[in-house]
This record gives structure tokens, sequence and C-alpha cells, in this order.
């Protein structure tokens, strides 16, 4: 099996120079104004622009629909340097390239992909998952919004989802609907195309959030909004819920290597921070114990990407695409956690001040642990696979 977004395309030359221009946009052209989108709550409409030119919108998207054909392994080193900034621009295009975009990628069928994906790519549609609801979060199993076809052939979907990315900013929502309940044929959950300007769908205010300030999310409430066989993903109504397994899985070891750069970003705070503050006259980086923590926090970094990178290598080798993935993502998520959370002590009172990088990261880092499958459920699919595994050997 090959990864969908298989960048073979893409030379190590070529990916270099999209690499650079990404890390020079990053830190010249958005850490500049990192206060502006947190006071604001909103990445300005001029970074936004310019992330579509550089086609960071599609980075993923495979080149024959628009977009720049990146693998997943090339989408690491990006998530490396999405992360060192505010995580509102990663979530500005996140949800094109991964969990929203990937599902039309891998599961959606020509007729499908040819009418989204080059919009997709280029920007000018923003695709939402829309997967989470009251009572249904990391695991879809738990899914109430149903879909239910009518007599005259039509998919009729009624349902509440919560807490979805972009969905302020969506013209297209990749919505998961239950068709019937679970039985030995499949999980009966459908996935659907469903516009945002179709009738019967309403967004919700934007959610007020601890952190992630200018990364909107809302509700998105589906009454008896109608569509037609040709915006059921894949053709197939037992096509939803390996697609919504397959996306996700994928999608944290992005996340994964999100949280390496934002710990990366709030070790480098620390370190010049511990290298010119002075406490009785001393710089406080002359300090054992605070040495110590940002030891500590080296060794985190470090591990976590070593491990995201390994997890990319084996999803494209096919050895492995869900222990490896949430392995990752548990770890790195709770790495930058310990980081932040040791950044803030190193800076002391200014680190609790709300001009402070450091201050934003610990706020904004909190969720990484929650979305894409909380913590908890990664160590279910990591033990319950190995001793699935195991027993399968006898």
């Amino acid at each position: 099996m090959t990864d969908h977004t298989l960048g073979t395309q893409v030379s190590d030359r070529d990916f270099r120079d999209i690499l650079d221009a990404t890390r020079d946009f990053v830190r010249s052209v958005v850490m500049p104004r990192e206060l502006e989108i947190m006071n604001g709550n909103a990445v300005p409409d001029d970074i936004r622009d310019q992330a579509k030119k550089m086609g960071l919108f599609g980075y993923a998207i495979p080149q024959e629909w628009g977009g720049l054909g990146l693998n997943i392994a090339q989408d690491v080193e990006m998530a490396l340097e999405f992360g060192y900034t505010t995580l509102a621009l990663r979530s500005m295009f996140g949800t094109n390239n991964g969990i929203a975009g990937q599902v039309l990628v891998g599961f959606g069928t020509d007729d499908q992909k040819a009418r989204w994906l080059e919009g997709i790519a280029s920007g000018d549609v923003v695709a939402s998952f829309a997967l989470t609801e009251p009572g249904a979060g990391s695991n879809p199993a738990g899914l109430r919004t149903k879909a239910v076809r009518d007599s005259d052939g039509t998919w009729v979907i009624t349902g509440r989802k919560q807490y979805i990315t972009n969905a302020p900013t969506a013209n297209l929502f990749i919505v998961f609907a239950r068709t019937r309940p679970a039985d030995a044929d499949g999980p009966g959950i459908a996935v659907f195309l469903v516009p945002a300007d179709a009738a019967g769908v309403e967004v919700g205010a934007k959610d007020a959030k601890m952190g992630q300030e200018g990364a909107w999310t809302s509700d998105v409430n589906l009454d008896e909004v109608r569509v037609g066989d040709d915006a059921l993903i894949g053709g197939a109504v037992d096509v939803g819920y390996r697609a919504a397994m397959t996306s996700l899985a994928r999608g944290r070891i992005h996340i994964a290597a999100l949280s390496v750069g934002a710990a990366q970003r709030a070790l480098d705070e620390s370190v010049s921070y511990a290298a010119a503050a002075t406490q009785g006259g001393t710089p406080i980086g002359g300090f054992q114990l605070v040495q110590a923590m940002i030891a500590d926090m080296q060794t985190g970094v470090m591990a976590g990407r070593a491990l995201v990178r390994d997890a990319a290598r084996m999803w494209l080798t096919d050895e492995d695409r869900r222990i490896a993935p949430s392995t990752a993502k548990l770890f790195c998520t709770e790495m930058v956690g310990k980081v932040a959370d040791l950044a803030v002590q190193v800076h002391g009172g200014a680190g609790y001040m709300r001009d402070v990088p450091v201050e934003r990261i610990y706020r904004d880092v909190r969720l990484l642990r929650l979305y894409e499958g909380t913590s908890e459920i990664q160590r279910l699919i990591i033990g319950g696979g190995l001793v699935k595994a195991a027993q399968r050997r006898g």
C-alpha cells in the first residue's frame, strides 16, 4: 500500500525550497504578529493570502489536484515549522490538508475529487471535518447524527456537531452520520459532503476557548439537510468509519510533529531568557536548577522529534499505521505540555504575563492532548493493539 499523498514528484531539493520558504514565512511574517493574532482572535487577511499563494492550503493534496503533493514524512517537517508559532496559523489550513482533505483524497470517488480537491488545494474552499458531537468525541462509535434515505433517493441528515475546527469559515463539511445501528456488516457510519450553504445547515457562534486565539471552532447543526447519492463519500455507506479512523491516525502524526515544533519554540524562548535575565546580578542560566529544567526540555524535544519522524517512516512503508501514530501523538502531546510548563517556570513571573510567548504556548498546547483522540484513547489503542497482536500470534 502506498500513501495517498506520496509525493514522489517532489524532489529533495524542491522540498527543501518549500520547507525553507515555510520557515522564513513563519519566522519573518507570522511570529512578529503573534500578539496581533492573539488579541484580535483572527489571522489577518494578508497572512492568509500569502499562505494561499505559497500553496499551504494544499501542501498535502496530490499534485494532480493542484496541491504540492507532500507525503506524511514531509508533512512532519512542515508541521515542525508550523508549531513554532501561533497554532492559529496551522489551524487555518490544517483541515484542508489533514483530516478533512485526506478523507476525500483517500476515499472519495473520482467525481468527488474532481469537484472539490482543486478548490481545497488552492484555499478557495475551506473543508471542515464534522465528526465530534456531544457524546461522541474521540470514539466515533458513539455517533448520534443520523442520515436517513428518503423515498425519493436523497439522504436526510439530522444532528449536532460540536467543536468543529474552521466551521465559521467552512465552505464544505465532511459530515459523519449513522445510517443504521452497528451490525455484523459494519459500524453503519457514512460520510457525506455537505456544502456549508445547504438548506438546514446552521453554524453556531465562535467558541470562546482557553487558547489558540485565531483558530476558530463552533457547533454545526444539521436540520434535515438533504443531499444526493453523489454526496456519499466513496459511493458506499460503510466507508465512513474506516475513513474516519484512517484520517485520524494520519492526523495524529501531524499533531505530534506540531507538538514538537511548539516545544522547540518554548525551549528556545527559555534558553534565551535564561541567558539574559539576571537574579542578584547573575544570569539565571548559571543556576543549576534552571539548567536542569532546560535539560529536561531539550531531552523531550529531541525524543519527540525522533519518534514522530520514525512514525512517519512507518506510515509510508505501511509497517504500522495504527500503534505508531498513537504512540507519537501520546508522547509528543504530553511532552509539549511538560515543556510548556517548565518554560513558564524558567521565566518566573514574566512567564505568566499575557504578552510573553511562553504564556500563549502554555495555553495553546493544552488542546493538543484532546483532539485527534485524547491521550486516554491513545493509551487504549496502543495497549489494546499490542495485546491483540500477541494473542493473534498465539
